[in-house]
């Protein structure tokens, strides 16, 4: 596929930057610990397992390698599959964990200002692809970007540096080309994951990032309202085109 240059590219987190996903992460985290008979963490805890890869996160969380996988199977069965968790925006219905969500109000009129001014916007998640596409699709994202890109099941794509660089690949991003991208998300590994690729990351205050994380991880700036969004970018691409 041929794509024009020079590109301006927004990579955009899903959880915490697009969606309040925290209520089916968690209740997905529970039940993971609970089938493998591992202490269930402490809400704080349970609050980082939204942004890093579920595997890392359980890692960090004590689950022994020999109960790494199957902690992660049931986690992915009940955010993916078992539709046993209460429809917050359809009350009276169940749905799966990656359902028990809600859009943050706002978002979809800040996602197309941003496309019709011309930005490429990518879903750039660790997420696994074939979890973030589904919701994508349930909260009508999917039709305001351009593309969605996740972490792979195989666990060789997992962090966001990683997902960034496999974006990059499928969209044909060429430095050489004067292609510029910006990473706009709401936890560390969101910045981390950008400086990694030599990219500037904008936070996104009302996400579930903890007291000064994406200043102290070097986010370029932080906004604390959605309706800041479009603004935001179209500053920081017309300061780079000045530069």
């Amino acid at each position: 596929m041929e794509f024009a240059h020079p590109q301006r590219v927004v990579l955009l987190d899903l959880d915490g930057t697009l969606t309040k996903s925290d209520p089916g992460i968690i209740a997905c985290v529970i039940k993971a610990f609970e089938a493998v008979g591992v202490p269930v963490p402490d809400q704080a805890e349970l609050q980082r397992f939204i942004g890093p890869a579920i595997f890392e996160s359980m890692k960090r969380n004590h689950i022994p390698d020999n109960k790494l996988d199957e902690a992660v199977r049931v986690y992915r069965h009940y955010y993916g599959d078992a539709a046993v968790f209460d429809d917050p925006n359809n009350p009276g219905h169940k749905v799966p964990g990656r359902l028990y969500n809600t859009l943050y109000p706002g978002i979809p009129e800040q996602l197309t200002k941003l496309r019709e001014a011309g930005y490429y916007l990518a879903v750039a998640t660790c997420k696994p692809e074939y979890q973030a596409k589904p919701v994508c699709d349930h909260f009508h994202i999917t039709e305001l970007v351009d593309g969605i890109y996740g972490a792979s099941t195989d666990n060789s794509r997992v962090d966001k540096a990683s997902v960034i660089r496999y974006a990059f690949d499928n969209i044909g991003f060429n430095r050489g080309l004067d292609d510029r991208a910006l990473m706009v998300g709401d936890r560390w590994t969101d910045v981390d994951g950008a400086k990694a690729c030599a990219l500037d990351c904008l936070g996104c205050g009302w996400g579930y990032a903890e007291p000064n994380e994406l200043v102290e991880h070097g986010a370029y700036r932080v906004i604390d309202h959605v309706d800041e969004l479009s603004g935001a970018v179209e500053e920081y691409f017309a300061d780079k085109a000045t530069a």
